[in-house]
């Protein structure tokens, strides 16, 4: 009989946790003040959401009651209003680290997720952490979280003696819902205590499922009320002084205007007049010995918030817009490049995004750069003379998205890249699917890709992928393959590296779903490649690799993993020659990953590796370590140093002719190297609070590779000793960059910002090891820049405005 109970109570839990929770919301008329305090007295005539289960760790838990949590909902004709009441056992030890916008930090959190279709695609997340900073992103199953969307909404968080509580105004300009006098929206309340690093919710979340949006509750109770008019305006005003050795120091004024406007309930268009990206954050440049670009980070804010759409398909590498030039100026014997511009200036850009009731979704990106020409002087003549580097540019992105039963979609989408005059051009369209069963037990995925160029002769190719894996319970696997045409080509909008190969891949993987006596969380992880040359069948990869994470009751992390390519593979892009290739070696590489709790004021990230090569003395090894000190929640200091060291890699060098070395006509010449890397950096903050903060962060970057040895590539892919090659072809590339900014959020959504900025750069031939030589000589260098700026923005908001008038 015991038993039988027993039973009957897990299958009604399971089955209670399985069923969506409803919360009834009241309209209000009466002005609530967002202090935190919840001393309306309306407040208390609300229905309350309680009974939290835990996410994470011990996913279905219930929350104790020492940490009952209740959180009710209100609206009037303008906004919705959160109020919550966090209990905490011990609220002196609640973690509240002072952070700025959209950082959490050590600090506990409540989150409210805001669906206003109720239909499992996309939630609108507001998070409000104990020292009163604010978060907010865009969360979709198949993109995971977009922290770079942000709203304007208004929050207050106080700590009380039983806890902490939290007020928070949403207008409905921050959020996406129909016009239907009856509203039905999806909601979700998130808790993290931090301290402990457990997650509630309060509607189950079961991570044994692969989604999260379908899993929210409901609130009903919002009547008549209607979308605003959704359209917003940040003029802005920035002043840059710029110096450096060889210029004297000048001032730069300058002025725009960036505008959203709400097209519909679910559209939205972005539009930047008269860009300005003098703040966005550094690159970390690298000396990059490879056969392919390196590719950088999107920091420029109009591209990376809200851009889930037009990650479909991967195909949009938005960093092509305003990049370097797409021609190289040619020049002869006699003329020498003054002026060539590293960047092409962006006039103008617009995007159209957003998704309908019905599950459609539309994105249209399309941006304008100027014409851009480098100058050119003859040595003889003293005569200067201009080249066209990259003309008069349009940039477009389409893409149009069904979701269907509410975890699954088909995607069209088209780049296009158009230039004035007789420069290349390109257009690439894609057909991608992401297809889940009912139940979020398997999925399949992939895509089809097609590109044209049309230059001095027309170029088309294909990429296509298929992939089918499990995505339910604590065993998973997946399998797939890809192939992709020599001729494939979407570099001119998107970044691809890799052609003319096919390419078979599997994984499986074993996770625990609640904590063990010993972990908190535990899972391991293998995957198998191999790629294979189109044309040749050669093997151009092998790779196996397994990974085991752990985080223990202490919530420190230790990663170990393990990577081997069993047999010798064929390069064929290394050479830079087109059908040559160099068989690289077997290789085994073990790596450690160290992290400690964050939630300790000091914390130690360690990351050694090491490989070993089926060659002599081409062992390599490298370390990170990253120590970390929170000296109280508004001050914290983050250091990073990371050491590398390749013994005898092998790479491209140089091409000779037949005149060099009559015994190996056209050779393909490699160096026999040592690569040596170092790399510093240090990133601090000071937090008056969370609307105002001054931050730092340095870098220091020294790479060289030193050869040893000139090396001959021949036919069969094998190397071989070459003698009478003098040239120094020796590399040494070192930079800095410094970065000091305040920050201070004056207004909902309006900014000042103040950066002082230098950095340095140099590529050398010539090699000096002396480590502190090179730190003195960089930042004494001629090429070292400052740049002091300051920029306001300020929003404003339509609505606000009618209404004040």
């Amino acid at each position: 009989m015991k038993n039988q109970f027993l039973v009957c109570l897990l299958l009604f839990s399971i089955f209670g946790y399985s069923q969506k929770k409803t919360l009834q919301t009241k309209f209000i008329s009466e002005k609530i003040e967002i202090n935190g305090k919840l001393d309306e007295g309306i407040w208390q005539s609300a229905a309350v959401a309680s009974d939290f289960v835990m996410f994470e760790p011990d996913n279905g838990k219930p929350i104790p009651e020492n940490r009952k949590t209740e959180i009710r909902v209100l609206y009037d004709n303008d906004a919705i209003y959160i109020g919550a009441i966090l209990n905490d056992e011990n609220p002196e030890k609640i973690l509240k680290e002072v952070t700025q916008r959209d950082d959490f930090g050590t600090a506990d959190l409540f989150g409210v997720f805001i669906n206003g279709f109720n239909d499992g695609q996309q939630d609108f997340q507001f998070f409000v952490n104990a020292a009163d900073g604010q978060a907010d992103c865009i969360t979709t199953d198949a993109n995971g979280e977009d922290y770079s969307w942000d709203a304007v909404w208004t929050s207050k968080a106080v700590i009380t003696e039983k806890g902490w509580t939290v007020e928070m105004r949403i207008p409905y300009a921050a959020l996406r819902f129909s016009a239907e006098n009856k509203q039905t929206w999806g909601l979700n309340f998130f808790r993290e205590i931090r301290r402990d690093r457990f997650k509630y919710s309060w509607n189950f979340i079961d991570s044994k499922l692969g989604t999260f949006t379908q899993q929210s509750g409901i609130l009903e109770g919002i009547e008549n009320i209607k979308p605003p008019i959704r359209l917003f305006l940040l003029p802005y005003s920035s002043f840059y002084i710029n110096a450096n050795a060889k210029q004297k120091t000048f001032g730069t004024l300058k002025g725009g205007l960036d505008l959203k406007y709400g097209i519909n309930d679910a559209f939205t268009l972005d539009m930047i007049l008269v860009p300005d990206f003098g703040q966005t954050k550094f690159d970390d440049q690298i000396l990059n010995l490879g056969p392919f670009e390196q590719q950088f980070n999107e920091n420029r804010p109009f591209f990376t918030e809200g851009t889930d759409l037009f990650s479909k398909g991967n195909l949009v590498y938005s960093r092509r817009i305003g990049g370097n030039p797409s021609n190289y100026p040619s020049v002869a014997a006699n003329e020498e490049i003054i002026d060539n511009p590293a960047g092409v200036n962006l006039i103008n850009a617009l995007k159209i995004s957003g998704r309908t009731k019905d599950g459609l979704g539309v994105g249209v990106l399309n941006a304008v750069t100027e014409k851009t020409v480098a100058i050119i002087r003859n040595t003889s003549t003293q005569e200067v003379r201009q080249e066209v580097v990259e003309p008069l540019a349009n940039y477009n992105v389409l893409v149009l998205d069904q979701r269907f039963r509410k975890n699954s979609s088909i995607a069209l989408i088209n780049t296009n890249v158009t230039r004035n005059g007789s420069f290349r051009d390109a257009n690439v369209t894609a057909l991608a699917w992401d297809l889940n069963t009912k139940k979020n037990t398997y999925n399949l995925a992939g895509d089809f890709k097609y590109s044209v160029v049309n230059n001095l002769e027309d170029k088309k190719g294909i990429n296509s992928q298929l992939n089918f894996s499990e995505t339910n319970g604590k065993f998973r696997y997946g399998v797939g393959a890809d192939i992709t045409t020599k001729d494939f080509d979407n570099n001119d909008l998107g970044i691809n590296f890799e052609t003319n190969y096919y390419s078979f891949y599997g994984n499986t993987s074993y996770r625990i779903l609640n904590p063990t006596k010993y972990f908190n969380n535990f899972n391991t992880r293998i995957n198998a490649y191999s790629q294979f040359q189109k044309e040749t069948g050669k093997i151009q990869s092998s790779n196996i690799n397994a990974e085991i994470n752990i985080k223990n009751k202490k919530n420190h992390f230790l990663g170990i993993g393990f990577d081997a390519n069993p047999m010798e593979t064929y390069d064929y892009y290394e050479p830079r020659t087109a059908g040559r290739f160099i068989i690289l070696p077997t290789r085994i590489r073990g790596a450690l990953s160290l992290s400690t709790n964050y939630n300790n004021r000091f914390a130690l990230d360690f990351n050694p590796s090491y490989t070993a090569f089926n060659e002599a003395g081409r062992n390599s090894y490298a370390f990170s370590v990253g120590p970390r000190y929170r000296f109280s929640d508004k001050i914290g200091l983050n250091y990073n140093f990371s050491f590398s060291r390749q013994n005898n890699n092998k790479g491209f060098m140089d091409s000779v002719d037949d005149d060099l070395s009559a015994s190996t006509p056209n050779s393909l010449l490699f160096a026999n190297r040592n690569v040596i890397t170092y790399s510093n950096s240090l990133s601090g903050k000071y937090a008056i609070n969370s609307q105002m903060t001054f931050n730092i962060s340095l870098r220091h970057y020294w790479s060289y590779a030193e050869n040893k040895n000139t090396l001959a590539l021949q036919e069969n892919g094998r190397l071989t000793d070459f003698t009478g090659y003098d040239i120094n072809k020796n590399s040494s590339f070192y930079s800095w960059n410094a970065d000091v900014s305040y920050n201070w959020w004056f207004a909902p959504g309006s900014q000042v910002s103040i950066l002082y900025r230098n950095n340095a750069g140099a590529f050398e031939r010539n090699i000096n090891k002396d480590f502190r030589d090179n730190v003195t000589n960089l930042l004494n260098n001629d090429a070292l820049s400052h740049v002091f700026s300051i920029s306001v923005r300020y929003f404003i908001d339509y609505n606000q405005v009618k209404n004040k008038f």
